[in-house]
């Protein structure tokens, strides 16, 4: 059934991607900026746009398409204008797992995210090989959770993820919490502070005089195959001398005790850390 979708910061990044996608198909959208630059955006696009407030009040689905650092403030301002029954869509599990969303009775609450496109995996086309974000050609998966509501609210918002994200291979259900531990801890905390590191790595080696184009070369086809290793791409592993390089390796630069990044209290502190910057300023 189609429905009215409000998308608040349809102007944005990722609220540029989904209008994009959700523009394709059946249901009426009221696109919403609360800045004049994002309004002004939107109309360039040759969309019309409303104040959040107007679109709100007349929305089946709300998707917050916001920074996690204002989603309280945001839900707190627009969670009175709509409608009982509507659903409100979040794209980050960081300010639901934090309770920094304002609920209301009435309202349905569920978080999404896209997994982006994987790594491995073919894609059928020379752009959906290049789409690293996903949403454009390649396709990926999306995981759901419900915060607050009724499962007929979560099948329509994931029916909604669905177009937002397309193409998509696969829903995963999961809990926030659980997506909390996918992220940030799994993917931002860990994975892309190696990937930080991986680069400063090529960096380093191209600083002590290794060419930068053969740097660059050694580096992407190592780790394109140490993960192929390590993920079950390929029947291989490593051999004896590469085990004993990567046992040097954790002892020189990993801590020991790492996986506490993925206690509750850790992944508490690591949001606490997104949501409030100017807290860490201060410290």
């Amino acid at each position: 059934m189609p429905l009215r979708i409000a998308v608040i910061g349809a102007a944005g990044k990722i609220g540029t991607r989904i209008t994009r996608n959700l523009a394709k198909g059946r249901h009426e959208l009221a696109l919403a900026e609360k800045g004049e630059a994002g309004l002004q955006r939107l109309r360039e696009a040759g969309y019309p746009a409303v104040a959040p407030e107007e679109a709100v009040a007349s929305a089946d689905m709300a998707i917050l398409a916001v920074p996690d650092a204002r989603m309280r403030e945001v839900t707190e301002e627009l969670a009175p204008h709509a409608r009982p029954g509507a659903i409100i869509l979040m794209l980050d599990p960081a300010a639901a797992a934090a309770g920094e969303v304002a609920l209301r009775d009435g309202l349905h609450y569920v978080v999404c995210h896209p997994c982006h496109p994987p790594l491995f995996g073919d894609q059928p086309t020379e752009e959906a090989r290049r789409d690293f974000f996903g949403g454009v050609a390649a396709e990926q998966d999306v995981v759901i959770a419900l915060l607050q509501g009724s499962e007929e609210a979560l099948a329509a918002a994931e029916s909604v993820c669905r177009e937002a994200f397309a193409p998509v291979r696969m829903v995963h259900r999961i809990t926030v919490e659980q997506m909390a531990v996918l992220e940030p801890a799994m993917a931002e905390v860990v994975a892309a502070s190696a990937a930080v590191l991986m680069r400063e790595a090529l960096d380093a080696a191209v600083e002590a005089g290794v060419p930068p184009e053969a740097a660059r070369a050694f580096m992407l086809g190592h780790v394109r195959i140490v993960l192929a290793i390590l993920f079950g791409e390929i029947p291989s592993s490593f051999s004896d001398a590469a085990k004993i390089a990567v046992g040097y390796g954790q002892e020189m630069i990993y801590q020991p005790d790492w996986r506490k990044v993925f206690q509750p209290e850790r992944i508490r502190e690591v949001i606490r850390r997104m949501l409030h910057p100017e807290e860490s300023t201060r410290s």
